[in-house]
C-alpha cells in the first residue's frame, strides 16, 4: 500500500482534483494508495430513507476508476438497498451483522432524510417479528456503533426536499437523530461523487477532514460559488443577464452563488462536463440548509446583497423573498 501522506491527498483533492477531475486522479495514487490488503476494506453501511436516490446515481457516474473497482479494492460494501442483490430476512441480517462483528470499524453513509411522522413509521425498512421497523430507529441503531457517519445529499445533511415547506412526514437531517458519533455532512442535490469519496476515503486513512461551521469538509466546501464563478467579472463590471441563456452575471434571475459554498465551477459534474451555471441556470445554492425553502423563488434576486464587487461571504441569512427583478 502506497504512501499518500494527507497533504498530497487534499491536494490532489483540492485544486489538482478539480482540474483533472478527482475520479481521474484516483485511477493512479489514489486507489493504488488505498487498495490491497493492508487497506482493510473497511465495511461501510448505505441506508436511504426520504430521497430519491440520486446522490447514489450520481456516485454511480463516477468515470474513473469504474465505482465497481472502489468497492471492491477499497472498501466492502455491505448493505445498499438499491444495489444489493440480497432481499428481505437475508439482506435485513446484514444490519445486525455489521453492527456486532464490526462494532467501532464500519462506516454509515445516510442517503436522504430521516422521516419521524406517525409515530416514525412515516419511512420503515424491513421488519422484525412481522411489523415494520422505522428507518429513523434504524439510522440511530447504525450510527451507535459506526465509526464515523457520513451524511450525503443536502437531504441527509440539512433535510433538503422531504423536509421542505409544511414537511408532512416531519422529514429530519441526520444530525438531528444521531448522537455521540463523528458525522460529516456531504451535501448536494446531487452530492457529486468526487466529495462522496474524497471524504469517505479521508475517513478511513486520516479521519475526520477539518469541517466548516455546517459540518462540511472544507476541502470540497471551503470556497463561495460567487468567488470562483466564471461570471464573477461580470458581476463586478455590472454586467448581468436580464434573461436565461443570455451572456453575463445571473445575479438579477436568482443565482444564489453569493451564499453557496462549494467547488462546483471548478470541479463541474458529470465527469467534468458542466454544471449549473456553465448551463446558464442560477447556482440554487443546493449545498446549504437554505436549500429549497430559503433560496426560493430560484429566479428572483437576492433582496440585500451589496454593490457590484461585494466580497463573499453573504450574510448568513439573507433575504430572498421580493427581491427586486
Amino acid at each position: 500500500m502506497r504512501n499518500l501522506t494527507r497533504r498530497d491527498f487534499l491536494r490532489l483533492c483540492g485544486a489538482t482534483g478539480a482540474a483533472l477531475g478527482l475520479s481521474n486522479v484516483l485511477r493512479a495514487e489514489i486507489v493504488e494508495a488505498f487498495s490491497g490488503p493492508a487497506a482493510g476494506h473497511p465495511p461501510l453501511v448505505w441506508l436511504q430513507g426520504g430521497s430519491c436516490s440520486g446522490c447514489s446515481v450520481s456516485l454511480l457516474n463516477s468515470v474513473a476508476p469504474d465505482i465497481g473497482k472502489v468497492l471492491t479494492d477499497i472498501i466492502s460494501l455491505n448493505f445498499h438497498q438499491t444495489l444489493m442483490a440480497a432481499a428481505g430476512e437475508p439482506a435485513m441480517a446484514v444490519l445486525d451483522e455489521v453492527r456486532e462483528r464490526y462494532a467501532g470499524q464500519y462506516y454509515l453513509v445516510v442517503e436522504g432524510a430521516v422521516p419521524v411522522a406517525a409515530g416514525r413509521h412515516a419511512a420503515t425498512l424491513g421488519e422484525h417479528k412481522g411489523r415494520p421497523v422505522p428507518f429513523a430507529d434504524w439510522v440511530r441503531k447504525m450510527a451507535a456503533k459506526a465509526k464515523a457517519v457520513m451524511a450525503v445529499g443536502t437531504c441527509a445533511a440539512y433535510g433538503g426536499i422531504p423536509a421542505a415547506g409544511i414537511n408532512p412526514t416531519a422529514s429530519k437531517a441526520v444530525s438531528a437523530v444521531v448522537r455521540g458519533t463523528p458525522l460529516v455532512n456531504v451535501p448536494g442535490c446531487p452530492s457529486h461523487p468526487d466529495w462522496v469519496l474524497g471524504t469517505l476515503l479521508h475517513l478511513i486513512r486520516y479521519g475526520m477532514p477539518e469541517l466548516d461551521n455546517l459540518q462540511r469538509p472544507l476541502m470540497f466546501f471551503g470556497k463561495s460559488i460567487h468567488d470562483i464563478c466564471e461570471r464573477r467579472p461580470d458581476f463586478d463590471q455590472g454586467r448581468f443577464a436580464q434573461k436565461l441563456s443570455e451572456p453575463g452575471c445571473l445575479y438579477k434571475l436568482g443565482c444564489k452563488g453569493p451564499m453557496a459554498f462549494g467547488d462546483c465551477a471548478e470541479r463541474k459534474f458529470n465527469n467534468g462536463a458542466n454544471w449549473c451555471v456553465g448551463a446558464n441556470s442560477p447556482c440554487l445554492s443546493c449545498t446549504g440548509p437554505e436549500f429549497p425553502d430559503a433560496s426560493a423563488p430560484f429566479f428572483v434576486k437576492i433582496k440585500e446583497y451589496g454593490p457590484a464587487g461585494t466580497p463573499s461571504p453573504q450574510p448568513p441569512h439573507a433575504k430572498i423573498f421580493g427581491g427586486e427583478q
